[in-house]
């Protein structure tokens, strides 16, 4: 976060420095802070306050208990053996950075994890549409690869950086929370129709029916031949 941007956030009174926790600030919702978010407002993006207690005395305690709820909904206990929580991805070439809420290693022929973001009712319905497009533009970067003199070629930052050892991107899973459960289901088709021709996997569902273990609705699939022809090819050297 740059100076500018706590700056902003101190003149809006949303959010209130509370000491350090190491190198990172620890922030608090104010009372005009609590309010906005009581009223349905969108609050500004959060400073990094990391994860477990540093995020509960951040103030983002509800957040996690709600990402840990979606974990053991998701049936954790029984075949859960890794998760990773706040995860940052990030491209230094394009700018590109985003954290998911909870990486599960859950291996498949095709895929050593599955990726997970909590929505739990408090940011914009565009905001979270780009965050699942973000997904896009993280799996279409490709990078070149060769000796220089020789041909070389292209492959999938993803795929040579991150998850070496999937064959696919990672499917994403939005779990939707934090509303009554009528609006849950309008914010869910409200997303289908924001994502409409997405190349990743994206399922969705609300937190009510994972609960319930009632089935993810499908609303994105897995096209890299697409992601190619979205995306431009890095130049060789």
């Amino acid at each position: 976060m740059v100076a500018a941007e706590v700056a902003d956030l101190t003149l809006d009174a949303a959010l209130l420095a509370n000491g350090k926790d190491g190198k990172h600030q620890i922030w608090n919702l104010t009372p005009a802070g609590q309010k906005a978010l009581a009223d349905g407002n969108e609050l500004p993006p959060r400073p990094k306050a990391g994860t477990g207690a540093k995020a509960v005395r951040a103030g983002f305690g509800p957040h996690g208990v709600a990402v840990t709820d979606m974990i053991l909904a998701y049936g954790g206990r029984k075949h859960l053996t890794d998760w990773q929580v706040d995860v940052n991805h990030a491209i230094k070439e394009t700018g590109l950075s985003f954290n998911t809420d909870a990486v599960l290693a859950w291996p498949t022929k095709t895929s050593e994890v599955r990726l997970f973001e909590l929505d739990n009712g408090t940011m914009s319905q565009a905001r979270l549409a780009k965050e699942v497009w973000d997904y896009e533009r993280y799996a279409g970067h490709r990078v070149w690869e060769g000796a220089r003199g020789t041909i070389g070629g292209t492959y999938p930052f993803w795929q040579r950086h991150r998850y070496t050892r999937s064959q696919t991107f990672p499917r994403l899973h939005v779990v939707l929370a934090g509303k009554e459960e009528h609006l849950l289901d309008n914010r869910l088709q409200a997303l289908a129709d924001d994502v409409k021709g997405i190349a990743v996997a994206v399922w969705v569902n609300t937190l009510p029916r994972l609960r319930r273990g009632e089935p993810w609705y499908e609303i994105g699939v897995d096209d890299p031949d697409q992601r190619r022809r979205r995306y431009p090819e890095p130049a060789g050297r």
